[in-house]
């Protein structure tokens, strides 16, 4: 019945409809500070949801259909943002049980160690033994973490105040933060480089994401256009093949880049490039305002109503 359904929304050719799924990690076990993001057992069930329902192909095959006019019936693809290692050592395995490609946007400063400001704000956090964390001093608030609703909280308000920051007040920030906590940086979350390029032998797509994954909207255009090539240049060094994906960091249109960097990631070699606008792209959509979307429902009646509901959006 959903296949049938999404047929209709999404016939082949011309007319067809891009449904693309955006994940970021996927863990071995659930993890209490990172409810969204599935385990291996949501993620294997959310696969078999989406082939049920989707002809899922391989992400710059359906870009380049798209654009053409060319896509078949019910049309999809999956992306994964950032980098994690677990997307190697978790999501790879399932993803080839399913017999399905995907893309995988790197941001490549952090590539064989290192952590993006997000992910030491919440190891911060996590590895606080105090159950107050006191970042007053540094213009952050006082912070509750008797349990772990109390520290989800308190990830989320620290993430809200130092994301749109400029990246040397941003790095200043969290690492005021990271002392605060007694913690240390986490080094082992991100892919290296033998992860990626054991991706790129298995057929996935493996996509810019700039360096450090900075909002692009308060870089001067010089460091962005940097960030946006510099990205390029090292996935080609690893690889050995030019990346054609892209994915914009935070990836909202006004908010966290504007247009200007669309024509820095054509500048740079990119074919297509991806937002997190929810919707889907038709043959009108502009080939680096791509939108992405994944439901957050955890059975398969719910996540397809709703992959339906945003298929049926106005797509460009």
């Amino acid at each position: 019945m959903l296949a049938l359904a999404t047929r209709v929304l999404s016939p082949p050719g011309a007319r067809a409809r891009l449904s693309t799924f955006i994940f970021h990690r996927v863990l071995r076990t659930p993890d209490p500070l990172l409810p969204d993001e599935p385990d291996a057992a949501a993620f294997d069930a959310m696969l078999g949801w989406i082939g049920s329902q989707f002809q899922v192909l391989d992400p710059l095959e359906a870009c380049e259909r798209l654009a053409a006019g060319a896509l078949p019936a019910r049309a999809a693809a999956i992306t994964f943002d950032d980098g994690y290692r677990d997307n190697h050592d978790v999501a790879l395995p399932l993803l080839d049980k399913h017999g399905m490609k995907a893309a995988f946007f790197i941001a490549t400063g952090f590539t064989g160690g290192g952590a993006m400001f997000n992910d030491r704000v919440i190891e911060a956090v996590r590895a606080c033994r105090a159950d107050r964390l006191d970042v007053s001093g540094i213009g952050l608030g006082v912070h509750g973490l008797h349990d772990d609703g109390q520290r989800r909280a308190a990830v989320g308000s620290l993430l809200t105040a130092v994301k749109h920051l400029e990246p040397t007040r941003r790095a200043r920030a969290v690492d005021g933060l990271v002392q605060a906590a007694g913690a240390d940086a986490p080094v082992d979350l991100m892919m290296g480089e033998a992860q990626l390029r054991q991706l790129a032998a298995r057929g996935m797509r493996v996509g810019g994401h700039t360096r450090t994954h900075p909002i692009l909207r308060v870089l001067d255009d010089a460091s962005a256009q940097r960030e946006i090539a510099g990205g390029r240049d090292d996935l080609l060094a690893i690889t050995g093949e030019a990346p054609r994906l892209f994915a914009y960091p935070n990836g909202r249109l006004g908010d966290d880049f504007e247009a200007r960097h669309a024509d820095f990631v054509r500048d740079a070699g990119f074919g297509f490039a991806f937002t997190t606008h929810g919707g889907v792209s038709d043959i009108a959509t502009p080939p680096y305002l791509l939108r992405r979307f994944t439901p957050w429902d955890r059975t398969r009646t719910r996540f397809g109503a709703r992959s339906l509901v945003n298929l049926a959006r106005r797509a460009a």
